[in-house]
């Protein structure tokens, strides 16, 4: 066979390949689909958006976001890190009154990074919209192996603290020798890279591991027509939730006459260690109330 093209894996793609790796050797996933009709909450959604610039119109990411939170304020059991030591058979479930939502995030290069949006309990959508894009910006000004190889760094230290040291001994050897060595920056580059401020930057407080990952998958491909069939959870995460497009599709009325409407899938995944399908139901109760009711959104601007 011809090979057209090698690319050795750059400190991004390191880091997700161990992690998703980690997941799906250590989470018995279960996965859930949830295609709620989203009509009504579309026309609300224009209706708060007439008037506004580029600058201040709600995207359905953001709202979506909201409505997501209302959903964990409602089963916070999904907002949960999870510690688990199969040889004893002992567990336990920590959840967080704090939100940290892990986002999935293009950058202008077109490299994905995750950001860490911190705290977004208490936000108002615009808030979320005001962060989200804060966010991205800092993003587009950072270099994206110095603030990965700051997060790798942190917790091959952390890993040695807690005893891994055959670990780290093997992470040290990948990243620092042959052709798979990681390149970050040095002298002058490195030093002028540094002296942008850290409110101009992002910083491994900004990608550090969050309280539950949202994935806005419609956002990256617009014309998908189907659903996220499955979906990795990060550890410690319990729960990680994926947002598809919107879809034009034929709905049933209970008086058996079929009109036209939207219908957005969202996909759940949740560490069933931890969860059962009941502990999501109040979850699922909660977004259908939501989308019977669309007109809240307004009070959440």
């Amino acid at each position: 066979m011809t090979v057209t093209n090698t690319q050795h894996f750059k400190i991004a793609r390191k880091i997700v390949s161990n992690m998703t790796s980690e997941s799906w050797e250590t989470i018995p996933h279960a996965v859930i689909s949830y295609e709620p009709e989203v009509t009504e909450f579309l026309n609300v959604m224009k209706e708060i958006n007439e008037n506004s610039t580029k600058q201040t119109k709600l995207t359905l990411n953001t709202i979506m976001l909201r409505v997501i939170v209302e959903g964990l304020k409602a089963c916070p059991i999904l907002n949960s890190h999870i510690k688990f030591n199969r040889k004893l058979v002992r567990g336990e479930v920590k959840t967080f009154e704090e939100i940290h939502i892990s986002m999935p995030m293009v950058l202008k290069t077109g490299e994905m990074m995750t950001i860490n949006m911190h705290d977004m309990q208490n936000k108002t959508i615009s808030q979320m919209r005001d962060a989200i894009a804060d966010s991205a910006r800092r993003a587009n000004n950072s270099d994206l192996n110095e603030v990965m190889f700051e997060v790798s760094l942190d917790n091959t230290l952390t890993g040695l603290k807690q005893g891994k040291i055959a670990q780290t001994i093997c992470r040290l050897i990948g990243s620092k020798t042959g052709k798979h060595k990681v390149k970050t920056l040095k002298g002058k580059e490195k030093k002028e890279y540094y002296s942008i401020p850290t409110t101009d930057r992002l910083t491994k407080h900004d990608i550090e591991q969050g309280t539950i990952t949202v994935s806005n998958l419609g956002s990256v491909c617009r014309n998908w027509n189907g659903i996220c069939t499955i979906l990795e959870i990060i550890p410690p995460q319990v729960c990680a939730i994926a947002i598809g497009a919107t879809q034009l599709v034929p709905i049933a009325e209970k008086d058996g006459t079929v009109r036209t409407g939207y219908k957005l899938p969202l996909t759940v995944a949740f560490d069933h260690r931890a969860l059962d399908m009941g502990d999501v139901a109040p979850f699922i109760n909660r977004l259908n109330e939501i989308f019977a009711n669309p007109q809240i959104i307004k009070e959440w601007v």
